[in-house]
């Protein structure tokens, strides 16, 4: 038997008045994920536990079969382990987002998170010209994928409650801001950073060019390596990661899988579906599970493109979901294949909620007694009000998908 679990980031959302009060999710066509669900299963699993910020690394590690309450100790480290860095019991990692910012005296705006989706050869050369002027014993700065990188922190450090970025897109975060400013050697990092920025030839390129420029740092998500069994050991499974983002690539190192690098992988629309889709047929030949991950309908939540979203969404189901199912069944292997979301990233708030997310569950025996469902927002709600319709957690979806439970 083999194990699928394919994720579409962020593409759960809220009814829409432009859509005539569908969600993206329900106006996007989507063949594939509808068969499914109607000859599946369709249940809601709680991927955040309360309490916890709906982020992509509390509902991906979730989604993995772990609960978040026993091991989950920050974004950063995980992005660190995907980028081969070893931290020490004294060091602490902290994403560092390029971003566009607009300051005045007055206040400090977040212009976008992502510095206009830099592109990854442009900001290493800006990290790198971060860390040659600004590098210490104590800080020491890794270049990334994109506008993602990692900035380690040796010793003690003072509380600045860090915010993520893309929650604060055209909002005032001169309160953050100044917390990076009460520290001196933290003032130093930031305000060096800022200058080095400025007078960089690659912002200057982008700005005659019409594109934001990544004008500052942004250093949120710290957290220490966390320790945590592997699937073989959780579950008695071995199988690959596939992903263009370093933090589900952490995950999947922490998890002891086999992680993926496909050529072309962005993150975002212009990602290499085909790339993803064949490694994933292609690992399912030796291995019994496969986790794919599609970063681009959470990124287009986040820029709060409807159009975005849609091509997303619709790219999911025609680009990953039908081939990898089509090449399976022409394979003739039996599988049970999970299709969901981690959680849900409305165009209209451009940040996470932590809404329990609707999740198809698929099995290639088993096709006559379905859900008779398409897969949707409102149609997992529904079934979540029925006995056994909400999962507690992705541990408990795990061991469904498992046949564990």
């Amino acid at each position: 038997m083999k194990y699928l679990i394919l994720v579409g980031d962020g593409m759960g959302d809220l009814p829409m008045p432009e859509l005539n009060n569908l969600t993206p999710l329900e106006s996007a066509s989507t063949p594939t994920l509808d068969a499914l669900c109607q000859q599946g299963e369709l249940f809601l699993t709680r991927t955040v536990p309360k309490g916890y910020p709906p982020g992509s690394d509390v509902a991906n590690l979730s989604l993995l079969g772990y609960r978040p309450d026993q091991y989950y100790t920050g974004r950063a480290p995980l992005e660190a382990s995907a980028m081969g860095i070893d931290l020490l019991s004294d060091e602490t990692a902290f994403r560092c987002n390029l971003v566009t910012l607009k300051q005045d005296q007055a206040k400090t705006e977040m212009v976008d998170y992502s510095a206009g989706h830099i592109s990854t050869e442009e900001a290493g050369e800006l990290i790198n010209a971060i860390q040659d002027a600004c590098g210490t014993e104590q800080f020491k700065l890794y270049p990334g994928i994109n506008y993602r990188h990692i900035l380690v922190v040796k010793g003690a450090y003072p509380n600045m409650e860090p915010v993520p970025p893309h929650d604060y897109i055209g909002k005032d975060v001169s309160i953050p801001w100044q917390r990076y400013m009460a520290d001196p050697a933290w003032e130093t990092l930031v305000t060096k950073a800022l200058k080095v920025l400025a007078e960089h030839p690659v912002n200057k390129k982008r700005i005659a060019d019409g594109k934001n420029p990544a004008n500052g740092i942004w250093l949120w998500g710290e957290g220490k390596l966390p320790s945590m069994p592997t699937l073989q050991q959780q579950y008695g499974i071995s199988g690959s990661l596939i992903s263009a983002v370093d933090l589900l690539k952490g995950l999947g190192v922490n998890a002891g899988l086999e992680v993926l690098n496909i050529p072309g992988a962005t993150g975002y629309i212009d990602t290499n579906y085909k790339g993803k889709a064949d490694a994933a047929l292609e690992c399912l030949k030796e291995k019994d599970f496969v986790f794919v991950h599609v970063e681009a309908p959470d990124e287009a939540g986040h820029q709060g493109s409807l159009k975005d979203k849609l091509q997303a969404i619709e790219d999911f189901d025609s680009k990953i979901t039908a081939p990898i199912v089509e090449g399976l069944q022409a394979r003739g292997e039996e599988f049970r294949l999970i299709a969901t979301m981690d959680h849900y990233t409305p165009l209209s708030l451009r940040t996470h909620i932590d809404n329990p997310v609707p999740v198809l569950l698929y099995d290639s025996r088993n096709t006559d007694k379905g859900s008779g469902l398409t897969y949707s927002e409102k149609n997992g709600d529904a079934q979540g009000t029925l006995p056994g319709g909400l999962l507690p957690d992705g541990e408990t979806m795990m061991k469904k998908l498992l046949e564990r439970l």
